[in-house]
């Protein structure tokens, strides 16, 4: 317990800033500019917070901290606990990082219905910072399908031409997938009587509910991520969200699908675990090299990032899974630096995109010459994506790989296919629209960015290449609730199997 409930006030101060929004009157430009404004403060404020968090957390203790908990429905054995280890420590920061850029993002490009896009966001943060926060188990499952609400109206009101058909399809599938999530939830409840998820993963259910319910939390969390072939939501709801959807929709709405097979998938069902494992090690490896191949052709720049996205949180799954240090390590970094760089690169197409308003590639074309800065940003993100040594994204894939390589020499084998496939997409993208021919005048006069632009993008190439140059500061932190979470399953593994062990060498011995 904790005197000062931080996480709460991070959790809730969003929609302090939602009141005093919604109480906003005037005329529409009045409106719209002190909108902006309050979100800005709200969001930024809530950023300090968790830098606050980030400074007050111990590295080298595994235990949860900063907890708060009281009765919520006390007869029922639900409770309002909240707390964070070293894995969910960096994906409320994540969330915190990302919502001011998403607002700065959406100064300009937005000009209708300001105020309600302003509340969709702060809307959105609380439930994201709570779908990280929460230790019970109901209380995550409403922060974790409420984030579906603001997504499902920033991607239908403020979208593309195709924008309700994209909202709604990632509204049903992500829907399904939670439906499952929930029945195996209440079995969960009828099994152990409690809603805590500590007291979830220090009990687990006999073997054979252990696969029916890995299954249906599987269901809601390969669709969150996406896996293959669950995947087909993404692009399409990246295509037609505006820039700062797709910030926060690759940035941290994926990564909650991650989020759940740590807190939930693998120490919850271990025997399960293990016996899907193989299963999900070859989901991983077909996502990695399908989707990549799927990305060489696209003409989309939106598109091929979104698949370049799946192709990314290929990797993750397979770290996750490998059980090792190493891999769960790889896959938790991977998805902070793929936070990073994707919600960048969807910044980099917004920036042409507001200039020129199309993603084709093809209307694009050697404007190195006229946005040099441009240029060199698209750069380092696009490096970065590929895996370059010195960035973020080659920290993530190179341990995920280390990992995997221990479990399953040959997924890791077909698995690092995917950084020679990443590289030629990637590439090929850069070299098309910063130094192909030009074959637009208008993509050839555009203005180079501008200040504002530059100080959205400075923290994101200063955090990209810090990670990168000193993975330690995340590494340490995350270790010891990483090497938890191992040595509990492994430990299931072994009472599981403790019978048969005991026997074996009597056996030899009478021979």
């Amino acid at each position: 317990m904790v005197d000062f409930p931080l996480l709460s006030l991070m959790t809730y101060l969003p929609l302090v800033g939602v009141f005093f929004i919604a109480m906003i009157q005037g005329d529409d430009v009045v409106k719209a500019r002190n909108a902006k404004y309050a979100a800005l403060y709200t969001s930024l404020f809530v950023f300090l917070l968790s830098l606050l968090m980030l400074s007050r957390f111990e590295p080298g203790n595994p235990d949860f901290q900063f907890v708060e908990k009281a009765d919520w429905f006390g007869n029922l054995g639900i409770s309002y606990h909240m707390g964070v280890d070293g894995i969910s420590l960096f994906f409320i920061v994540l969330s915190a990082f990302l919502l001011p850029i998403c607002i700065l993002t959406s100064w300009r490009s937005i000009t209708s219905r300001v105020k309600e896009y302003m509340i969709a966001f702060l809307v959105l943060e609380t439930f994201m910072i709570g779908t990280f926060s929460a230790l019970d188990a109901m209380l995550f499952y409403v922060f974790f399908e409420g984030v579906l609400i603001p997504m499902f109206l920033i991607i239908g009101v403020w979208g593309g031409p195709r924008r309700v058909y994209s909202s709604f399809k990632f509204f049903l599938y992500t829907l399904l997938g939670s439906v499952l999530m929930l029945v195996a939830l209440l079995t969960l409840y009828t099994q152990v009587g409690t809603m805590d998820i500590l007291e979830l993963m220090e009990n687990p259910v006999a073997r054979n509910l252990q696969i029916w319910l890995f299954l249906a939390f599987f269901a809601s969390f390969a669709v969150k991520m996406p896996m293959w072939p669950v995947h087909t939501w993404l692009p399409d709801a990246h295509v037609e969200a505006p820039t700062a959807g797709s910030v926060i929709l690759a940035g941290v709405l994926l990564k909650m699908g991650g989020y759940g097979f740590l807190r939930f998938s693998i120490p919850m069902f271990p025997e399960a675990t293990e016996f899907f494992t193989p299963m999900i090690f070859w989901l991983s490896v077909v996502a990695i090299i399908y989707t990549s191949l799927i990305a060489l052709v696209q003409e989309d720049m939106k598109k091929l990032i979104a698949y370049s996205s799946v192709a990314h949180m290929g990797f993750v799954t397979l770290g996750l899974f490998t059980a090792t240090v190493e891999g769960m390590q790889g896959g938790i970094f991977q998805m902070i630096s793929h936070g990073l760089i994707s919600a960048a690169l969807f910044l980099c197409v917004g920036v042409i995109y507001d200039r020129l308003h199309t993603r084709d590639i093809s209307q694009y074309g050697g404007i190195v010459r006229n946005m040099p800065r441009y240029a060199t940003i698209f750069m380092i993100f696009m490096l970065a994506s590929v895996g370059l040594p010195g960035t973020s994204g080659f920290v993530g894939e190179f341990l995920a790989l280390l990992g995997a390589f221990q479990a399953n020499t040959a997924v890791a084998a077909f698995a690092a296919t995917g950084v020679i496939l990443g590289a030629a997409y990637m590439l090929y993208l850069y070299r098309r629209v910063v130094f192909g021919p030009v074959t637009n005048n208008e993509a050839a006069a555009m203005p180079d960015v501008d200040y504002r632009e530059m100080m959205i993008f400075i923290p994101i190439i200063a955090l990209v290449i810090w990670l990168g140059v000193q993975p330690g500061y995340v590494l340490e932190r995350t270790e010891p609730a990483v090497k938890q979470i191992i040595s509990n399953y492994n430990a299931a593994l072994v009472n599981a199997s403790g019978p048969a062990e005991i026997t074996s060498p009597v056996i030899e011995e009478d021979f």
